[in-house]
């Protein structure tokens, strides 16, 4: 075996770092082989789709409906949002990750109040003058550079196709989001108040939105959208993917209104594809033993698939053996927070 180590024990300064070798593709940063590119979008080229997910994925676009995924950590549950905005030339998906202090609000639209309030006095006119008509529109319109949609506020946005919404890690919300995000979707319309308020004056406004790529055709436009009478109302119900590491139970309203798709932990032939789609067939077939060695372990305790990518790449790449202990700790359980003694 080489010498793979670049950072060395109790060496002197050294230019070592020359020799690092390239990111693995899942890792791409400053590496993208045009300008857009994004690891979040290689997902959904790599991503080994099966004849159930499929089914599932077309009954929700047939019926307009949510599909939840429940599965283990690392078995693609985000990746086929991607996948399907891909193949079906969707554009940029939209990513909303879930917190436990994650409010239905935070995925509709952000409102700057402070920035507004600074600068309305800024803008506050002397002696206490009164503006006419025409300079009180204009203040009012400056609204619209402190509104910003959030990625469920984005998805409901007028459009001819569907939009690709991912809401990630749904399981860990508040007791009420669920219900709530349902009722949303259920009218795929809502109102932005500070706008409604004002729309006998200003009924038009253009606010940012949670599109960002701007090398992205389908969906480049969208960065910014036009909102008439503070009210949005989607045209094409958006393609919604909500992800769950089954980590809770959540209430029957919400699930009637969505349609489920429990995510399998990939079979050692899928295993084998995902590692080609990443690597290369070759490397696939010379790692055999190693993905054999990764579902033994995942069958025992919780694995996800990038730690076997990971694994795998420092097989080729740093030139160790399998059977090397840092393999041992690439593979670690994601169950387990310490080692045992």
């Amino acid at each position: 075996m080489s010498d793979w180590e670049i950072f060395k024990q109790n060496a002197e300064p050294h230019d070592g770092i020359k020799n690092l070798p390239p990111p693995p593709s899942w890792r791409p940063f400053g590496q993208e082989s045009q300008p857009g590119e994004s690891r979040l979008k290689r997902r959904g080229e790599t991503f080994q789709v099966r004849p159930d997910e499929v089914k599932m994925i077309n009954a929700a676009l047939y019926l307009r409906r949510p599909l939840l995924i429940t599965g283990k950590p690392g078995t693609g549950k985000s990746s086929l949002a991607y996948a399907v905005a891909r193949q079906l030339k969707l554009g940029e998906v939209l990513y909303w990750p879930i917190t436990t202090r994650t409010s239905l609000k935070d995925g509709l639209y952000d409102y700057d109040a402070i920035g507004r309030l600074q600068e309305a006095k800024q803008q506050e006119t002397p002696n206490n003058q009164t503006l006419s008509p025409e300079e009180r529109r204009k203040q009012l319109q400056q609204i619209e550079k402190y509104i910003t949609l959030g990625s469920l506020g984005t998805a409901l946005l007028p459009s001819k196709r569907p939009r690709v919404l991912l809401i990630d890690e749904i399981d860990k919300s508040d007791i009420d989001l669920p219900n709530n995000l349902l009722t949303i979707l259920e009218e795929g319309s809502f109102e932005i108040p500070e706008l409604v308020r004002i729309k006998e004056e200003v009924n038009t406004v253009t606010v940012r939105t949670a599109y960002s790529d701007e090398y992205e055709e389908i969906t480049r436009s969208d960065i910014s959208a036009q909102i008439h009478n503070g009210r949005i109302t989607c045209t094409a119900f958006p393609f919604v993917v909500m992800t769950s590491n089954g980590e809770r139970d959540f209430p029957a309203p919400f699930l009637r209104r969505c349609l489920r798709l429990t995510m399998k932990p990939p079979t050692k032939e899928e295993l084998t594809r995902i590692v080609a789609a990443h690597l290369d067939e070759t490397i696939a077939q010379e790692s055999q033993d190693l993905i054999h060695q990764f579902i033994e372990k995942r069958d025992e305790g919780t694995l996800a698939t990038d730690q076997l990518l990971n694994a795998v790449f420092m097989v080729v790449r740093g030139r160790i053996s399998t059977k090397d202990e840092l393999i041992e700790q690439i593979l670690k359980d994601l169950g387990r927070v310490e080692d045992e003694d």
